[in-house]
């Protein structure tokens, strides 16, 4: 297979994302303003998991086959900046009945700005450092252990995970939340996740994780989890989905404040030491 019929590979796998993507903001703006409920964020919910199956599938099947192209890095954060860094946004906005030029629809608007443009504004950084890591053993192994900011895929988990546990019967039926009150919640975890992903906080990379264990024991625990894992996913998705997307936060901004915490004369999680403000300077960010 030459070269450049095996470099279209990674980039079908990016436009099939960008297409379930799109398919997400279309199929929510046909319909009123409000009418958006559980089961169609739910399903907007798969659909933007399957992208991010694309997403990563897409980058190991380039290092795979070492088709990597500069057209294929631009496709991928643009195709990313609209189903991870719009998509949320869209949905958010269509789950509430709000009056327009009202301050409720200002400040819900708002908080799906912040978050898409903080979004974009993540994707920007991370390709330019990509770009000066390459050639640069270092930079490129650290890039690998660890993300500066929170990466957009993450953040996007988080806002769709807690819009649907918000609208699931599985909390409805308990807590009883106005649509007010709904939505100054939303609109402030927009605003935290926009941070999150244009702060200098480590977030750490699924690639690195490695287990030393016996071969048996890491498969029973494999099918343990697996197990409870798939049950959740059946009977109590929404709160499965809400508890592992925001686990992955806590767990990093814990690792990071222990870091910080500790100095940075200890060894102790230094994989985890926020960058400096010079960086985000030679960035001109």
């Amino acid at each position: 297979m030459r070269k450049k019929q095996i470099q279209l590979i990674p980039n079908v796998i990016t436009a099939f994302g960008l297409v379930c993507g799109l398919f997400v903001i279309f199929k929510v703006n046909m319909i009123e303003v409000g009418s958006c409920n559980y089961d169609l964020v739910l399903k907007s919910a798969f659909l933007l998991l399957l992208v991010a199956l694309a997403d990563f599938v897409d980058g190991a099947v380039a290092r795979a086959f070492n088709a990597h192209s500069d057209f294929g890095v631009m496709f991928d954060s643009l195709a990313d900046s609209i189903s991870f860094g719009v998509a949320p946004s869209v949905l958010f906005l269509k789950t509430m009945a709000l009056e327009q030029g009202s301050l409720l629809s200002f400040f819900g608007a708002a908080g799906a700005m912040i978050y898409s443009l903080c979004g974009v504004l993540r994707l920007v950084r991370f390709n330019i450092k990509s770009t000066e890591a390459k050639g640069n053993i270092v930079e490129m192994t650290i890039q690998k252990k660890n993300f500066t900011g929170l990466p957009i895929p993450a953040a996007a988990a988080v806002a769709i995970s807690t819009n649907l546990f918000l609208l699931s019967p599985l909390f409805s039926n308990y807590v009883q939340v106005s649509n007010t009150a709904r939505l100054i919640v939303l609109s402030l975890v927009n605003v935290l996740l926009g941070y999150l992903m244009v702060s200098r906080w480590k977030f750490p990379s699924l690639k690195r994780l490695n287990f030393r264990m016996p071969s048996f024991y890491l498969a029973f625990i494999t099918v343990v989890v697996a197990v409870f894992f798939l049950y959740g996913i059946f009977y109590y998705f929404s709160l499965v989905f809400i508890l592992f997307s925001w686990a992955y936060i806590i767990i990093a901004l814990v690792l990071a404040i222990i870091r910080t915490i500790a100095g940075k004369k200890s060894k102790t999680l230094e994989d985890f030491e926020p960058d400096d403000d010079d960086d985000d300077e030679k960035l001109n960010f």
